[in-house]
């Protein structure tokens, strides 16, 4: 698998137009960006090449849906709800939540912890989903930083903690944990079922805290349990330091976070591809939609295109 990884990260910086020794020497442990150093760290933790289905080989594999009537209604429900917003509901057709969620594996009977869930979009769906029969944790910022970064963190906090407050009669089992990036704790060991992050990973890797987010996710994990991650997939010839920048990772290099952490890939979807989504904006991903951060600078042009393209990748933990 090391040599496999050793591939991956070599054809990145290739890529990138970094030149490609023929061997490999030991760098510290530090993410060091370009190229991703997580390939050769020797505290990861061994496992046997992971089975791949031919789906798999060719980058596609069908969304997985469960087959209990109780999560399909549980999740028909959620979705349906006069709690979320016009704004909020405008949006599943980037998100596709149903079906995201089922290539997950989702029940309503799971513990499903969700790292940063921001301001509620995929929270006001799963905590009343889970509400009757499961569990649902969300896990945000502590606030840290200068006394600016603490604010804004702490405004996001308190925004949801209001937002779930106003409804109790879907969120009063809901529980929101506070975590350090830096040094996270996501909760007692071997203990959820399903750990979902949408959107999320490549704030840590700007922040630099990206290995010991995914060596989180697996000790809180319980064994066979799943990662979901979604985020903003870079173009092929993206060159690596541009992940500091853009917004957009190379999903090989996301897949290697997790196997290094001892994760198993166990599969990818596109269903939450955009192929119309160039990813060469001077202002990153966050030039198209939601966030539309030139304003109404060629506004039409970007709403046309649409929210990003995405990777949607699911890890087990063996």
């Amino acid at each position: 698998m090391r040599l496999m990884l050793q591939a991956a990260a070599l054809s990145l910086a290739c890529a990138a137009g970094v030149a490609c020794a023929t061997t490999v020497t030991t760098p510290p442990l530090m993410p060091v960006l370009p190229p991703p150093d997580i390939i050769l760290r020797s505290d990861a933790p061994a496992q046997a090449a992971p089975p791949r289905a031919a789906a798999l080989a060719t980058g596609q594999v069908a969304p997985t849906t469960s087959t209990t009537a109780s999560t399909t209604a549980a999740l028909d429900r959620a979705l349906a709800g006069d709690w979320r917003s016009a704004a909020n509901v405008a949006r599943d057709k980037y998100r596709h939540p149903r079906e995201t969620l089922g290539f997950f594996g989702f029940r309503d009977d799971l513990t499903v912890i969700e790292i940063w869930p921001s301001g509620g979009w995929y929270a006001e769906v799963l905590a009343p989903a889970l509400r009757e029969h499961g569990r649902y944790i969300g896990v945000v910022p502590k606030a840290v930083g200068d006394a600016k970064q603490k604010a804004s963190t702490q405004r996001g906090n308190d925004a949801l903690r209001a937002k779930f407050a106003k409804r109790p009669d879907l969120f009063d089992k809901a529980e929101l944990r506070e975590s350090d990036n830096a040094a996270p704790d996501l909760g007692p060991p071997a203990s959820a079922d399903l750990l979902l992050t949408f959107r999320n990973a490549h704030n840590w890797v700007m922040a630099g805290n990206e290995q010991a987010m995914f060596k989180a996710f697996y000790a809180v994990l319980k064994p066979g349990g799943t990662l979901g991650v979604v985020d903003h997939r870079a173009a092929p010839n993206q060159p690596p330091a541009e992940m500091q920048t853009s917004g957009y990772l190379p999903e090989a290099y996301v897949i290697a976070l997790a196997e290094a952490a001892g994760f198993r890939l166990a599969g990818k979807s596109e269903v939450n591809a955009n192929p119309r989504d160039t990813k060469d904006y001077p202002g990153g991903v966050w030039t198209l939609p939601p966030t539309l951060a030139k304003g109404d600078t060629d506004r039409a042009k970007y709403l046309a295109i649409g929210e990003s393209d995405r990777m949607t990748l699911r890890f087990t933990k063996p």
